[in-house]
C-alpha cells in the first residue's frame, strides 16, 4: 500500500470520528438534562464497551500484546474515564461557547506534546495550521456564547478535559504501535468504565426516571461517538502524526454549529459561520505537504581523461 493511500485511509477515518463527535455535543444536550456528568458518563461508556466487545469478539481479536497495557490503561483513566465526566460537568456550569474554546486548547497541546515526547517535530505548516483553526475556534466560541451563564469552575473544568484529552491521545499513540485500532479502543473504554464505576449508583438511580430521548441518546453516543468514532481516532493515529490528526479536530465547532442549526433550530450568526471557514482552513493547512521543488538533473560526471596506451 502506498503512503498517498495510507493517509487517504487515515483521513477518512479521521473525517468518521469528527462527524461523530461533533454529533456528540447535540447528544449530550439531551441526554444531560436527564442524567448527571458521571452516570451520563458511565452509561456512555458501558454500552460502548458493549459494542465494541461484541467487534471483538466477531473479528476474534483477543488481548493486546503487553507492550500495548501502558498506553492502554494511561489512555482509559485520562481519556475514556476522567475527560468524559469533567467534561460532562463543565458543560453545565459554562455556556456551548466557552466550552468550546477552551476544550479546543487540546489540539494545541497534542502537537506541543507530540513534538516533545513522540519526536514528532514541530512543522511550520501544522503550527500555522493550528493558530488559524483556534482563531476559528475562538470566533465560534464568541459567536455563540451567552456571556451569562459562565463560572470559573467551569472554565478549570474544561481546561482539565483539554489537558486529559492531549493527554490521553499522546499515550495511546505508542500503544498503537503494538496493538489493533480495536483492541486499544476496546480495552481503553473498558478501563474508562471501571473509573467511571463509582457513578453506578447514581445511574441506577436516574435510569427509571430519565425520559426515552435522554436514554436513546445516551446509548447513541456510547456507540457510535464512543465505540465506531474511537475506533477510527486510533485507525488514523497508527497511520499519522499525533499533531497532525489532532489539528482535524478544530472542525468539529463549526460541524456543532450547523448541526445545531439543522437539529435544534438554531440559526448560525454570521460570525460563527465565519469562524466555521477558518477553522476548516486551519486545518487544511496543518494537513499540508510543503511543495517539493523538482530534483534538479544531475550534473553529467566529467569523462575520465584518456589514458595513455602502454608500449
Amino acid at each position: 500500500m502506498t503512503t498517498s493511500q495510507v493517509d487517504r485511509r487515515a483521513l477518512l477515518a479521521a473525517s468518521v470520528t469528527v462527524l461523530a463527535w461533533a454529533s456528540a455535543f447535540v447528544s449530550i444536550r439531551s441526554a444531560g438534562a436527564d442524567y448527571p456528568p458521571g452516570a451520563l458518563a458511565l452509561g456512555r461508556l458501558t454500552c460502548g464497551s458493549v459494542a465494541l466487545l461484541t467487534i471483538l469478539a466477531v473479528r476474534r481479536e483477543g488481548l493486546p500484546p503487553r507492550a500495548a497495557w501502558r498506553g492502554i490503561l494511561l489512555s482509559g483513566v485520562l481519556w475514556f474515564g476522567f475527560y468524559m465526566v469533567v467534561l460532562n460537568w463543565g458543560e453545565r456550569k459554562v455556556d456551548a461557547g466557552t466550552a468550546a474554546m477552551l476544550v479546543n486548547i487540546g489540539p494545541i497541546l497534542i502537537a506541543l506534546l507530540g513534538g516533545w515526547l513522540l519526536r514528532e517535530g514541530f512543522p511550520p505548516r501544522l503550527f500555522a495550521g493550528v493558530a488559524v483553526a483556534f482563531a476559528g475556534t475562538v470566533v465560534v466560541g464568541l459567536a455563540t456564547s451567552t456571556g451569562g451563564g459562565s463560572s470559573l469552575l467551569g472554565a478549570v473544568l474544561c481546561v482539565l478535559a483539554a489537558v486529559a484529552y492531549a493527554s490521553g491521545v499522546i499515550s495511546q499513540k505508542p500503544a498503537l504501535r503494538h496493538g489493533s485500532a480495536l483492541q486499544v479502543t476496546t480495552f481503553g473504554c473498558l478501563v474508562g468504565t471501571l473509573f467511571a464505576l463509582p457513578f453506578a449508583g447514581q445511574l441506577a438511580s436516574h435510569l427509571p426516571h430519565a425520559s426515552l430521548s435522554a436514554t436513546l441518546n445516551m446509548v447513541y453516543l456510547g456507540v457510535v461517538p464512543t465505540a465506531i468514532a474511537f475506533t477510527t481516532w486510533a485507525y488514523a493515529l497508527a497511520r499519522t502524526s499525533a499533531g497532525k490528526l489532532g489539528a482535524t479536530t478544530y472542525v468539529v465547532p463549526a460541524l456543532v454549529v450547523l448541526m445545531s442549526w439543522l437539529f435544534l433550530g438554531e440559526m448560525p450568526s454570521s460570525g460563527a459561520l465565519a469562524g466555521g471557514v477558518l477553522c476548516l482552513l486551519g486545518v487544511a493547512v496543518a494537513r499540508s505537504r510543503p511543495r517539493t521543488s523538482p530534483a534538479a538533473a544531475p550534473e553529467p560526471k566529467p569523462e575520465p581523461a584518456a589514458s595513455t596506451p602502454r608500449t
